[in-house]
């Protein structure tokens, strides 16, 4: 607030906007009192409000700026901020226990205290949002602590004593947004800003019902122009807050339609019945009247048994659905002819119980002007500013994706409660993974998550910040949205199932490692496949004769003879890990091996027990073996199927497998290494200039090379392979001889 050297202490501007007038206060708090250095009321020039709700904000806001302008000039300094209070339109209020523990034994400070309030607020929010059925945003304007409890113990105050655990039931206050945004948006017309808001009944019943009342079930009606606010108060503390959306201004209309006047007329009609005998007017025809000023209460009197009943009815439910044992009333409004009496006769309470509140609820208040009578009018004005000394409810306000957007001031606001206020979604601040995709592997469920996507990119003033900064009034947010990164994609030969198992089937003599297929949904798919939401995807440990062909890339057709372990098959026989395949072009009778179909040999494999190399010729002649005793199975009729197709199936289990390889019969030693030597040629040739030895065969053709010198194949990565023999561009079947000189690498490409 204001400081100057003039007054003894910082000053506080307090501005009652009610419907009918701007009331404005300026003043300072001492220890036993508040005083007024400077009043000053100004009505609107027209009805720019109705039921205590901003119409013309453009209005209301030049209105205050004069009453400003007017007590700037009795104090002589500039006013900058100002204490305001919302009247009760659809008002909400929620009544709530919080508690906080300390971590060990503590003296309670008055900074304590106000986290518990807060702390308190920000529950009660949480209640309201839940059960809030309207259409509207709510802010709190204003809160009461109805009881303090100090280690579960209730206290009557907390500040200065020992503490575990502290407590508190509190009533919290709620108007609609745009309430809340019409008074802001009218100060700010005025060049001021707001230091703390509050609830006209909260702001008045700290001025008319003192703390030591409040143990009293009594009722406090502050009737303005356009609603009257009711709290509450019992058991040393204000329990409910209420409103209804009638007031002074039903009389004064009442009075326009009957007397033929303008609404200012009216309005010195309503005021001059009620302390003179007779009421002199003109009217729109510019005829002068008078009338006995009892003619007026007849004609309003309807209007206030309206009025009155509605009051009473809503004290009524406030206080448990029973009558208090007082009512104070303050206000202009409160001023009508009739208007306690009546009351007083609803609430089913004597005349005297009911009465109005001015001169005696402002005897702590003292007035700097002589001239200033105590009056209603005043309480609420008063209230407003000695509201700031007990509850600094400020909001902060900033500007978020263009968007101007209010926050109570809790003192710990960050990005994120600005983000949550605004509405923005709470997934677009998170980085979003893409959509999984889920399908099954040999039947078990398997996932694969999509793409992680890009965290919101948050800037506070141009600066880029994170989700957790602190928020700093009047800034401009931006929050630009975080992204959802790609959805799962995964091909089959992605599947581990795919590129760690495989199958050996020995073709003409010669092992071919075969990648197990995958079949999906069924169907045998490409390994390039991609797998869709849903699918069901199974290894597939057996190949067709043609899918071998095709595999290998070599063609085989009605010229060729197939044997599968020995046995005539076809084209779609089925060929399992182990099984022996040829295909010869039939030539006059005999079966001859097409050496362009031969594939490429790999290196000597390595036997599973015993630790020792086999060759190639060795390993077939023990697959020759497993043959012979596959087909003594077929022939003893153990295996229906197999006969039914031609071919025998595949073990059972690597113990059958080699089960029917211990029951075949075997060459001696010392026969199949004479049988070695008889067919054995040792070759050396040069390969990139380097000598290599070729052994265990009895020729050698060019393909043969792989099997002894390291070369990768599948290095390609699109270039294209040099192979020359002695100078000369080479032929995979062309027969090496002694010495051969042998270039090998892959074509350079010119990027």
């Amino acid at each position: 607030m204001s400081d100057t050297s003039v007054f003894d202490q910082p000053l506080v501007f307090g501005l009652d906007i009610g419907t009918r007038n701007v009331v404005g206060t300026v003043g300072y708090k001492t220890e036993n009192e508040f005083v007024v250095v400077a009043q000053y009321m100004l009505e609107h020039e027209t009805r720019a409000m109705l039921d205590g709700q901003i119409h013309d904000i453009g209005r209301v806001g030049h209105t205050i700026a004069k009453v400003k302008e007017e007590l700037e000039s009795q104090i002589g300094q500039e006013l900058t901020e100002v204490c305001i209070a919302a009247a009760g339109r659809v008002l909400k209020t929620v009544t709530t226990n919080i508690s906080y523990d300390f971590p060990e034994e503590t003296v309670v400070t008055g900074e304590d205290i106000h986290t518990l309030d807060l702390l308190g607020i920000e529950k009660a929010q949480s209640i309201l949002k839940e059960m809030n059925d309207t259409r509207y945003k709510f802010y709190c304007v204003g809160y009461s602590v109805m009881k303090y409890f100090l280690n579960d113990e209730p206290f009557s105050s907390l500040e200065s004593h020992k503490a575990e655990r502290i407590s508190e039931d509190i009533i919290v206050t709620f108007l609609p947004e745009d309430v809340v945004d019409g008074l802001y948006a009218a100060v700010g017309m005025a060049g001021l800003t707001v230091a703390n808001m509050t609830l006209e009944p909260i702001a008045a019943i700290n001025v008319a019902i003192p703390e030591n009342y409040r143990l009293l079930n009594i009722a406090l009606v502050d009737i303005g122009a356009g609603t009257s606010d009711i709290s509450v108060t019992r058991d040393g503390s204000i329990i409910a807050y209420g409103m209804i959306p009638l007031a002074g201004d039903e009389i004064t209309e009442l009075i326009v339609q009957s007397y033929l006047v303008d609404f200012n007329t009216a309005e010195q009609i309503k005021l001059s019945s009620g302390m003179d005998d007779q009421v002199t007017y003109k009217d729109i025809m510019m005829i002068e009247h008078t009338i006995p000023s009892k003619d007026v209460w007849k004609l309003t009197e309807p209007v206030v048994d309206k009025m009155t009943t509605e009051v009473a009815a809503k004290i009524k439910e406030l206080n448990g659905d029973k009558s208090v044992s007082a009512a104070f009333i303050v206000g202009g409004g409160g001023k009508i002819h009739g208007y306690t009496e009546m009351l007083a006769k609803k609430l089913d309470l004597p005349a005297e119980r009911v009465a109005l509140r001015g001169e005696e609820v402002l005897q702590e208040v003292t007035f700097l002007q002589t001239e200033i009578q105590k009056d209603p009018l005043l309480v609420t004005p008063i209230g407003i500013c000695l509201n700031y000394y007990d509850q600094r409810n400020s909001f902060i306000m900033v500007r978020f994706n263009g968007e101007r957007i209010k926050l109570y001031d809790n003192n710990k606001l960050t990005i994120v409660d600005a983000a949550l206020q605004a509405g923005f979604p709470n997934e677009e601040l998170f980085p979003k993974r893409g959509k999984e995709l889920n399908f099954t592997v040999n039947g078990t469920p398997r996932i694969v998550r999509g793409e992680l996507g890009e965290s919101a990119e948050i800037y506070m003033n141009d600066r880029l910040v994170n989700i957790n900064t602190p928020l700093e009034p009047n800034s401009d947010i931006v929050i630009e949205a975080s992204t959802q990164g790609e959805a799962a994609v995964c091909t089959l030969e992605q599947l581990d199932e795919y590129s760690s198992s495989e199958m050996k089937v020995i073709v003409n003599g010669r092992i071919v490692r075969c990648p197990k297929c995958l079949e999906v949904n069924g169907s045998l798919e490409l390994p390039s496949y991609e797998i869709k939401e849903g699918d069901a995807v199974e290894t597939r440990s057996f190949y067709t004769v043609e899918q071998l062909a095709a595999f290998m890339d070599v063609e085989v057709d009605m010229d060729h003879e197939i044997l599968v372990n020995n046995r005539v098959a076809t084209m779609e026989s089925l060929v399992y890990e182990n099984f022996s395949v040829d295909w010869v072009v039939l030539s006059f009778g005999a079966a001859a091996v097409d050496p362009a179909e031969l594939p490429i040999a790999e290196q000597p494999v390595t036997a599973a027990a015993g630790g020792t190399e086999q060759t190639a010729d060795e390993t077939l002649a023990e697959t020759a073996e497993a043959e012979d005793a596959a087909e003594n199975e077929a022939q003893n009729g153990t295996d229906s199927e197999e006969a039914e197709h031609g071919m025998p199936q595949a073990p059972s289990s690597e113990a059958d497998a080699a089960g029917a390889e211990s029951g075949a019969e075997q060459p001696s030693e010392g026969e199949a290494q004479q049988a070695s030597q008889k067919t054995d040629l040792e070759l050396v040739v040069f390969i990139n200039q380097q000598p290599v030895r070729l052994t265990g065969k009895k020729n050698y053709i060019f393909v043969d090379i792989f099997d002894f010198y390291d070369f990768d194949l599948t290095a390609s990565a699109g270039r294209a392979i040099i192979t020359k023999l002695n100078g000369q561009q080479a032929q995979y079947s062309a027969v090496l001889s002694e010495g051969d000189q042998i270039e090998l690498r892959w074509q350079e490409i010119n990027r």
